[in-house]
């Protein structure tokens, strides 16, 4: 063999006695056939095995396998990030023609896709009371594909009946997708309670460190797996090994980080209740947090997000606050090593059920610095919200 013939084609060395804990990065776009038969046949390989990098390499189809296990479902398909997973859930079920409910809670880019996307093509969307419950039966007609779960939502813990939801819509023969990243498989299981769709934005607590961009979409029917990856591969979407790679070394950490954040988050909110400048606390272990008996009933615990609606008036003095703070850190996202803060005002976007709360919400995320430093740092913050 000459040497530029050489230099292209890597020479094969013994794994004998090779045995890594860790995953193997795969990073493929060609994938090479043994004969001209196998390639000409490539499509009988199916969404599971593989015949172009784009559809997934041996590093995707271990963290699919670990999310389906940890999602008791039957498949999983890996995507580009959370917003991804919906959209894609969405063009796989609906049609020019079709409509889908969203709750009043979730995440503003969905709202967003059915605004200024799905209505263009022709389909609908109907906006509705996150606490509605099985009573959502009523506004399935016979246009509705498919209705969507966010529960919580990620700045108003609003706790939805998760189960009498998607009774209702099984009765009617619509399908139902919940996301779940607040919980993640660890604290809630979407598919055990009988939804066709789970979404994850493996973005946040999967991650663990915002480092990456990936979502996920866990199914208990194969059917369905095989329409998203019809719909992912007709579109283009693919995701890097690399990022998988970081996705399945955070997920070994998932456990003890998000029981720590848990017990850490869960301690600050109840201490929090009664500080300057505090209207109300949403957590789930606190009374009054809307939803809080279905939380009870079908999570086995808190992760580390949640919010505290600030009074009216404390305006003017929250920005200078927020900027003085030490160690909670101002930004978007959640479910890292690092704690994060930032107001929010959802009051404009709700269409269903006004909020009526007037005072600004303040969404913190729980991290791993010290417990100590972190509650210096709301101690000042509420100190001097109290102030002014």
């Amino acid at each position: 063999m000459k040497d530029l013939s050489r230099i292209v084609r890597f020479p094969e060395v013994s794994q004998e006695g090779y045995a890594s804990l860790a995953v193997p990065t795969h990073r493929a776009s060609t994938i090479v056939f043994d004969d001209a038969a196998a390639y000409s046949n490539r499509k009988d390989r199916g969404p599971d095995g593989y015949s172009y990098g784009l559809h997934g390499t041996p590093t995707t189809r271990v963290l699919e396998a670990q999310l389906t296990a940890l999602q008791q479902g039957e498949r999983t398909v890996i995507v580009p990030s959370g917003q991804a997973g919906v959209t894609i859930v969405f063009l796989t079920v609906l049609l020019p023609g079709d409509k889908v409910l969203i709750p009043d809670t979730c995440y503003p880019p969905v709202r967003s896709f059915c605004i200024n996307y799905l209505a263009a093509r022709g389909i609908d969307h109907v906006v509705y009371d996150p606490m509605i419950g099985a009573d959502v039966a009523d506004l399935i007609d016979a246009r509705t594909k498919l209705v969507w779960i966010e529960s919580p939502g990620s700045t108003t813990m609003e706790f939805q009946d998760v189960p009498a939801i998607i009774a209702a819509a099984h009765a009617k023969g619509v399908l139902v997708g919940c996301d779940n990243t607040w919980a993640t498989p660890l604290l809630f299981k979407p598919l055990a309670h009988g939804a066709d769709f789970v979404m994850e934005a493996l973005t946040k607590y999967v991650g663990g460190h915002s480092d990456l961009l990936l979502g996920s979409i866990s199914v208990r029917d194969v059917a369905l797996h095989r329409a998203l990856k019809d719909t992912t591969r007709m579109i283009g979407i693919g995701v890097s090994p690399d990022e998988c790679q970081l996705a399945l070394r955070g997920l070994q950490t998932m456990g003890v980080r998000l029981a720590h954040v848990g017990r850490v988050g869960t301690e600050f909110a109840r201490k929090i209740v009664g500080l300057p400048g505090v209207d109300r606390v949403l957590h789930p272990a606190l009374p009054g947090c809307p939803g809080r008996a279905f939380w009870e009933r079908d999570f086995s615990g808190a992760s580390g997000v949640f919010s505290v609606v600030l009074k009216p008036g404390v305006e003017a003095a929250l920005e200078p606050a927020l900027t003085a703070m030490k160690t909670f850190t101002i930004g978007a996202s959640w479910g890292g090593v690092r704690s994060l803060i930032v107001p929010m005002d959802i009051k404009p976007d709700r269409v269903a059920k006004p909020w009526t709360e007037d005072g600004v919400i303040l969404r913190i995320s729980i991290g791993l610095e010290d417990e100590a430093e972190l509650w210096a740092d709301l101690e000042a913050l509420f100190g001097a919200l109290g102030t002014r």
